[in-house]
């Protein structure tokens, strides 16, 4: 029986992910199908492996890539009727363990199958990646997971391929067209008023015979520099007499202010009395190929997020307060409403917005994520929203944002209370209106987006301080989350070590049996400043420094109680910023100021380093030199 989408895999199981990866990675078009299907069934074990798509009908598929018994073979195709694919192109995740011979007679010799549909952008099925061998198969939640994420690499690279077909097509279509069917003429004044249009050209203008005569073509040029740029360009090769020559130009349509672009010829009369001007329509063939360019981004971020090795959806902890944090998750995933995550630095933030994200009807599509506190304020807006070749010094290319990115799944925003002002507007903006420009444009970009927000500031106590707007917060607080410290969820902590023994120790090359009862209760009974970020840190710390069976944990390490000024390591009246420098400027004092580098600051406090002196400039922290 098909089964059903397993639970995700602990890092120790990611080899499998990062070999396929590394396997793939430089590859695109049928190369990279083929790598793909030899990569699968060398990392799994499965003996065959294929990826498909539909046929010219929808009742038989085609091979892109079948790798069979330890080499390529020819492209097969098939009838869907009586074979498990069937299921699988339905849209369903199949996995058949043993005796596929006996459920489908026709699969003579196959004892196991597992197959995961290729899935568009908006859910149609496009075609399946499947493995089948002629052992039995077992359930592994690993196997789902591993093709899930493939799954949507092929898909990408299946859309793209589409894509590049369609812009072929396009392309050929226009050069017909300049060649063989009626392309739109002008005859402009040398001030760019127009002295007559045919039919084609007022077509693609969207203007009417009435107002041909006198009407400034300049005016249907937008109002950005890289359009203006074009046009000034195009305007001076007529001027010193060698025209212009297959220029394309960006225009708004006169009678709805939609964006078309259109290749462009133009020369001066021989009688010197205008210029004459013809033009074809390429807004498809532009908007493909941005639409491939978005493709080409998102794709190269998933694959970052692949290789980063997150620990994805997996929560550790069965303690109340866990439990209830997970109880709200499974509540508002299913919605569409906006999540702002409050808590300390360290208790997970982004572990329970990848949770809302798995457990939500967009989890097919992508999570983006955008860490507010490490992007300098100058570029926050063009990170969010993208920016127009020209829009300022530097921007030599169109640039396309995080928003644009996450169209249809989640974006996630941490450290929410760090950007600028002006660019809350903005971002205001998109939440209300589900649109916005360009840095640099004109031209609205409609998205998608859930938004789930997280600080570990108090975003009422910045509202009240004029640093964070008031409507922007009631906009992202519609369904509040805080994540507790670990201070209050003790009872999770052995779950937690064990979960990061097996997690570091055969990366560290070390083989432990548990830890020692006098250290877990050592464990226990420290109150966690710096939250699971810094129990990570001691655990991994005492891998490193463990010479028998059983992890000792030194009280060396949780050297930071002893300096603390109550029982809980944080004064009872400080803030929140307080309680942050404190921590940090004792583990840089713990270093002697070293930030970067494995003894490095930045490397205990599981920060970046560009994060960590943004993090100190801002908290006013700096070295003291002794006189």
């Amino acid at each position: 029986m098909p089964k059903n989408s397993p639970t995700e895999p602990l890092l120790s199981e990611l080899p499998v992910l990062r070999a396929i990866v590394e396997g793939t990675a430089q590859a695109i078009g049928e190369d990279f199908f083929q790598l793909l299907v030899q990569n699968l069934s060398l990392a799994t074990g499965a003996a065959n492996a294929f990826i498909a798509q539909f046929a010219e009908e929808k009742t038989r598929v085609r091979t892109l890539a079948f790798w069979m018994d330890g080499q390529i073979i020819d492209n097969q195709e098939w009838e869907l009727a009586g074979t498990p694919c069937e299921d699988v192109i339905g849209g369903k995740f199949c996995h058949y363990p043993s005796e596929v011979w006996k459920q489908f007679p026709i699969e003579q010799g196959v004892e196991s199958y597992l197959g995961v549909p290729l899935q568009d952008a908006e859910g149609h099925v496009l075609g399946h990646l499947a493995i089948f061998d002629y052992k039995a198969m077992p359930e592994q939640p690993q196997l789902l997971y591993t093709f899930k994420i493939f799954a949507a690499r092929a898909a990408a690279e299946l859309r793209r391929i589409q894509a590049v077909n369609q812009l072929k097509l396009s392309e050929e279509r226009f050069r017909d067209l300049f060649e063989a069917a009626p392309i739109a003429y002008v005859h402009e004044d040398f001030e760019s008023r127009f002295i007559s249009a045919n039919r084609a050209a007022r077509q693609i203008l969207g203007i009417t015979p009435e107002q041909v005569p006198g009407m400034l073509g300049i005016s249907l040029v937008p109002d950005t520099a890289d359009a203006k740029r074009r046009v000034k360009e195009a305007f001076e090769a007529i001027e010193s007499g060698t025209g212009a020559s297959g220029v394309e130009l960006e225009l708004r349509r006169k009678d709805n202010g939609q964006p078309i672009w259109i290749q462009w010829w133009s020369k001066p009369d021989p009688n010197g009395l205008y210029t004459r001007t013809m033009f074809v329509d390429i807004t498809e063939r532009i908007l493909l190929e941005q639409e491939q360019a978005r493709l080409k981004a998102q794709n190269l971020y998933l694959q970052e997020e692949i290789k980063s090795a997150h620990n994805f959806d997996e929560i550790i902890g069965r303690s109340p307060a866990i439990l209830t944090l997970l109880t709200q998750v499974q509540r508002v995933a299913l919605t569409g409403a906006s999540v702002l995550i409050q808590g300390e630095s360290g208790t997970g933030k982004e572990l329970i917005a990848r949770a809302i994200h798995s457990a939500s009807p967009r989890k097919n599509n992508p999570l983006i994520k955008v860490n507010c506190a490490a992007l300098p304020p100058g570029l926050v807006e063009s990170e969010l929203f993208g920016h127009e070749k020209g829009a300022f010094t530097g921007a030599i290319a169109r640039r396309i944002g995080r928003f644009e990115l996450a169209n249809g799944g989640t974006l996630f925003l941490d450290e929410i209370g760090e950007i600028p002002l002006e660019v809350q507007v903005k971002l205001l903006r998109v939440l209300q209106e589900r649109e916005f420009e360009r840095v640099g444009g004109q031209i609205p970009v409609k998205v998608d987006v859930r938004i789930i927000a997280a600080t570990n500031r108090n975003l009422l106590k910045e509202v009240s301080e004029k640093n964070f707007r008031e409507d922007l917060f009631y906009r992202l607080n519609v369904f509040p989350l805080t994540t507790p410290p670990l201070r209050e969820r003790l009872d999770d902590i052995p779950s937690l070590v064990y979960f990061l023994i097996e997690k570091f120790a055969p990366k560290i090359g070390k083989k432990l049996q548990g830890i020692s009862v006098k250290s877990m209760q050592r464990l226990q009974t420290y109150r966690w400043p710096g939250n699971i970020r810094e129990l990570e840190n001691v655990i991994e710390r005492a891998i490193i420094l463990a010479d028998g069976p059983l992890l000792e944990v030194d009280p060396e390490q949780l050297s930071l109680v002893a300096e603390a000024p109550t029982k809980s390591g944080v004064r009872k009246d400080a803030s929140l910023d307080t309680v942050t420098a404190e921590y940090i400027q004792s583990v840089l004092e713990q270093t002697h100021w070293i930030i970067e580098g494995p003894k490095g600051a930045a490397r205990i406090l599981n920060m970046q380093p560009s994060t960590l002196r943004y993090r100190m400039k801002k908290l006013g922290i700096a070295k003291v030199n002794a006189e």
